[in-house]
């Protein structure tokens, strides 16, 4: 790839990232919307958290089925079932049972240190070698999150910010997962086959937990927001950008999503801005900016070796069947040059196959 193609690609997945982000910070005022406060609760978490997944489940089988995709493979399921327990189950209820005590700006500054927890993931997982640098701001990301949980004061508050640090680990894994398989496949078939295969999981909860008690209109308005966007849509634009442009690269467009929600919550839910609140999601949105800019060492895997140790030795047994055939033809219309041409061909066909098959 040329380097004015590599800098194309990384454009289109930030913009696409940034498409995925926008209809992400939709989705704390929106669940907030459905599952409503302590005080006037709606649909249960529960059912917010399997029916948007099973529902999205169903849209996914027809666009499967209608496009003609290709069957998973034995080597994906791993994967699959790691990216669903962190996109399909541990981040939606989380944060459903989180939102039914905090208000959506609240969360909004909790959940925003997602940007360094989808960081410390992928590093941990590529066995890169984060900087002191990177995790001083880590800390100190931590450090803003908690002090804003203990400035709202209360119980809670603080056993809902617990949920929500849960919901930014498990969405954090679950991007990892989701990035490397849309590595290997397309992006949109990405999630549609996670949610395809959580379905017997999905399916049947949804169904012991329709809501018995009536639901305003707004909390099921909130409800199909989740089920279209935020658990369908909105994974076709973000895990096309994390495969173009790179995960560490455009996780960085998080950035922007706790300003979105913050934004979106006034019209949605009637919530009012405080100094407090900007101060903090200022506070977290800086130290996500610096934290992610600190280098890390990438440590090679023993596979990576074992494959590169391979292309070389396919290399040079290439190089000796060309000699070997390049003495063999001797002089002719095919001889030294005919034989030449007919045999690097196949020998750089090889090493491709090889390499394409790491």
């Amino acid at each position: 790839m040329t380097p004015a193609a590599a800098i194309d690609r990384e454009k289109q997945g930030l913009w696409f990232g940034l498409l995925g982000v926008i209809i992400f910070a939709m989705t704390l005022p929106m669940t907030r919307l459905a599952v409503g406060p302590a005080s006037d609760p709606q649909l249960p978490p529960l059912f917010v958290t399997a029916g948007r997944a099973a529902f999205a489940g169903v849209l996914s089988l027809l666009y499967l089925a209608l496009t003609g995709a290709p069957r998973l493979r034995r080597a994906d399921l791993a994967g699959l079932a790691v990216c669903a327990a962190g996109t399909v189950v541990g981040f939606p209820l989380f944060l459903a049972l989180g939102l039914r005590h905090v208000d959506a700006m609240h969360a909004a500054v909790i959940t925003g240190v997602l940007p360094l927890g989808t960081a410390i993931a992928a590093a941990l997982h590529l066995r890169q070698r984060p900087s002191p640098g990177f995790w001083v701001c880590a800390g100190l990301g931590c450090a803003l999150v908690l002090g804003f949980a203990g400035h709202r004061g209360s119980a809670a508050p603080v056993a809902a910010d617990a949920l929500l640090l849960l919901a930014v680990a498990s969405a954090s894994i679950g991007y990892v997962a989701g990035a490397q398989l849309s590595s290997r496949m397309r992006a949109e078939q990405v999630i549609c086959w996670v949610l395809v295969a959580s379905l017997p999981f999905t399916a049947p909860v949804t169904w012991l937990s329709w809501p018995a008690q009536p639901v305003s209109p707004p909390a099921w308005v909130g409800f199909g927001y989740l089920t279209l966007f935020s658990m369908w849509l909105g994974f076709f634009a973000w895990y096309r950008g994390l495969a173009l442009g790179g995960t560490v690269r455009v996780s960085q467009v998080q950035l922007v999503q706790p300003f979105l929600a913050l934004l979106f919550a006034v019209p949605v839910l009637g919530e009012r801005l405080d100094a407090t609140t900007v101060f903090f999601s200022l506070a977290v949105i800086a130290t996500v900016f610096v934290g992610k800019k600190m280098p890390a060492d990438i440590q090679l895997s023993s596979r990576s070796s074992e494959d590169e140790h391979a292309a070389a030795v396919l290399r040079d047994r290439a190089a000796r069947s060309h000699r070997s055939r390049h003495r063999d033809a001797g002089p002719g219309p095919e001889g030294a040059s005919g034989m030449s041409r007919r045999a690097a061909p196949k020998a750089n066909s090889a090493v491709r196959s090889t390499e394409d098959s790491q």
